[in-house]
């Protein structure tokens, strides 16, 4: 195993390189740390954020307290930032030692809004369909009406026609 003290640089780079975004807070949920990644995704600096309260970016930071409480890992949580126009995928794990909470965020972006493209295409077909099944019933009942009205003057002449013939 690599340790973090034979090949700091290595470690840095990895820091610095990972997509995926990187947030460390203290257990009173001030931001400690944070990588570029998750910088990108909030459009912010880290020198800006660090030490501040993770819940005026995050907004509700209620997950990484109960892994705190819980001393468990959470993960495969969606969250979505509507501020940001983000939807990630958390893992938040405790770390003990360090009296931090760290956090792990993948963009899903992209995958949600497809889901969300693929839903409205959904809902505009059913939409489209149930159109068209009530306009063909609008018809069929239309033509009954008709069908009715001819087989009611159909009947009428053909009485009146055997009447005639009768007498």
């Amino acid at each position: 195993m690599l340790e973090n003290h034979e090949n700091p640089h290595l470690w840095r780079l990895l820091w610095e390189y990972d997509p995926n975004g990187l947030i460390a807070v203290d257990v009173s949920m001030n931001i400690k740390v944070v990588n570029p990644a998750f910088c990108n995704f909030f459009k912010v600096e880290a020198a800006e954020i660090i030490g501040t309260p993770a819940f005026n970016l995050l907004g509700n930071v209620d997950r990484f307290k109960k892994v705190w409480e819980k001393n468990q890992m959470m993960q495969g949580i969606e969250v979505e930032y509507e501020n940001h126009h983000l939807y990630l995928k958390e893992v938040i794990f405790p770390i003990k030692d360090e009296n931090i909470i760290a956090c792990i965020m993948t963009d899903i972006t992209s995958e949600m809004q497809r889901k969300k493209e693929i839903n409205d295409i959904r809902e505009q077909t059913v939409k489209k369909v149930n159109e068209v099944v009530d306009n063909q019933m609008k018809v069929a009942q239309e033509i009954a009406g008709l069908l009715g009205e001819t087989t009611a003057e159909t009947k009428v002449s053909l009485l009146k026609i055997i009447q005639m013939i009768n007498q």
